[in-house]
């Protein structure tokens, strides 16, 4: 971790997305299936150039790149594993103009001049140093190349608005070029990512995996920030900002016995040995909306299966409720996982999410007096095979109402299906995980898991007779 000293630029950390991924299922020749996730190759460079991102109270924009690998567009694929692009990434010619420029265009907020510009006098501990802003007055664009080093960084500034640009260029050369120990950070933020992360891996000789190098790549995703860290296991990573490390103990501990249940209740037909999960959890929840976005401005986490994040916050109740939270999102993680990044249906998914979030067996009652029953017996062939735009649509009573009876199905499979007579119900998680890989289709797995309206006409009245029984 890098521990760097206040600056005028280096305030709010604002690291980057992580690439978004787009899921294959691969048979090898073993017989066996796997998730293969594949990346724009853009973003696999871009996430590895930008060694930093920090934003002021005012909105400026301060960026740190390393130009030591040249952009895909150089050797042109467009998807590839973190394998693939590895294996034929390509260094930078630090000698080459026509490299640095076209580093310089994909990076720049604003687009360069034609041709760069000089500081009026060279700071210390720089062979060269270069504008690339020309007359554009909103953003500052430096390349820099340290006196000790064969790799050109870059840093630039997206200036708020009202600022004055001959003050603000004065007070970038003061802060920023002017103090040496800024000289060379892009490129010891870089490499301090790929060494840590290299220290497990000395005595092998293999090529790195696609979990080694996701890890290396989170690892670089938070090498610059000393308030941000990783914590690795064998299956997943956690980055966090929080101010202690309690709760992270707490989960690293909790976290791979959250998983095993996961998989034994609904295990994966998949290969599984070569994902991460990854949790990334901020200390407050304004960081964590402004990362969040438009989208999820309501909620307390989310799992994105395009970035393979599961993003939370730590909420003002606590540790106990962030680790109820994540024992959900956790399950939408490994379920994605498990059916290789094909969407399940929401009775499936949310039911077992919170079937695992609520570990007391009776958190959420079925109400056995009244219409309660009824009403919720009624609902059940609509309910399994909605959508989620479905399953959310109506008002928060409606929601949660489709949620406990979601709950209340995975409930029942697990508590009451396995004593029915001669076990009708014992292969219908697996019949749905075959369905869903199969098909691609969360209503098509619906029906490959309950097979028949009979059998679903079953299904009802088993679970309203398992309900009736508990409320005696």
């Amino acid at each position: 971790m890098l521990l760097l000293a206040a600056s005028l630029f280096f305030t709010t950390p604002a690291p980057l997305d992580m690439p978004r991924a787009e899921a294959y299922l691969v048979r090898d020749t073993d017989g066996s299936r796997r998730l293969e996730d594949r990346y724009d190759v853009f973003d696999l460079w871009l996430y590895r150039a930008v060694v930093g991102r920090w934003m002021d109270d005012d909105f400026r924009v301060f960026v740190l790149s390393s130009l030591d690998v040249l952009p895909p567009a150089i050797y042109g694929a467009s998807s590839e594993t973190r394998s693939s692009y590895e294996a034929g990434r390509i260094e930078a010619d630090h000698k080459s103009e026509d490299q640095l420029r076209l580093m310089v265009d994909l990076l720049s907020p604003v687009i360069p001049a034609e041709e760069f510009s000089r500081p009026r006098q060279k700071p210390r501990g720089y062979r060269d140093v270069r504008y690339w802003q020309g007359t554009n007055a909103t953003a500052i664009v430096c390349t820099y190349l340290p006196e000790k080093s064969d790799v050109w960084s870059l840093a630039t500034w997206e200036l708020a608005e009202g600022d004055d640009f001959a003050e603000m260029l004065v007070a970038f050369e003061r802060e920023f070029l002017d103090k040496r120990e800024w000289a060379t950070l892009a490129q010891d933020a870089s490499d301090a990512s790929v060494e840590e992360g290299a220290k497990p891996r000395r005595r092998r000789k293999a090529a790195p995996s696609e979990r080694d190098l996701l890890r290396r790549d989170l690892r670089h995703g938070v090498a610059a920030y000393p308030n941000w860290r990783m914590t690795d296991a064998t299956e997943f990573s956690i980055i966090d900002c929080l101010p202690g490390r309690g709760f992270v103990d707490t989960l690293t501990n909790d976290f791979p016995v959250m998983r095993s249940k996961y998989a034994a209740t609904v295990p994966s037909p998949l290969d599984g040995s070569n994902t991460l999960c990854v949790a990334r959890i901020y200390s407050n929840r304004e960081d964590y909306l402004e990362a969040a976005g438009d989208d999820m401005q309501w909620s307390a986490a989310y799992w994105s299966p395009q970035r393979r994040e599961l993003v939370a916050y730590l909420p003002q109740a606590g540790e106990s409720e962030l680790l109820k939270t994540i024992r959900h999102e956790a399950f939408h993680q490994y379920l994605s996982y498990a059916c290789s990044m094909i969407s399940a249906s929401p009775w499936f998914n949310e039911g077992y999410a919170q079937y695992f979030e609520d570990t007391e067996d009776d958190s959420w009652k079925i109400e056995v007096s009244g219409e309660d029953l009824n009403r919720l017996e009624d609902m059940i062939p609509a309910v399994v095979g909605m959508d989620y735009k479905e399953f959310y649509a109506g008002s928060d009573a409606e929601r949660k109402l489709k949620y406990r009876l979601a709950w209340s199905i995975a409930f029942f499979i697990e508590k009451g299906a396995p004593k029915v007579r001669f076990r009708p119900f014992e292969n219908l998680k697996k019949d749905y995980i075959e369905g869903l890989l199969e098909t691609h289709d969360m209503r098509k797995a619906t029906g490959a898991a309950f097979g028949s309206a009979d059998k679903l006409k079953n299904f009802i009245s088993e679970w309203k007779k398992f309900w009736l029984r508990r409320g005696l």
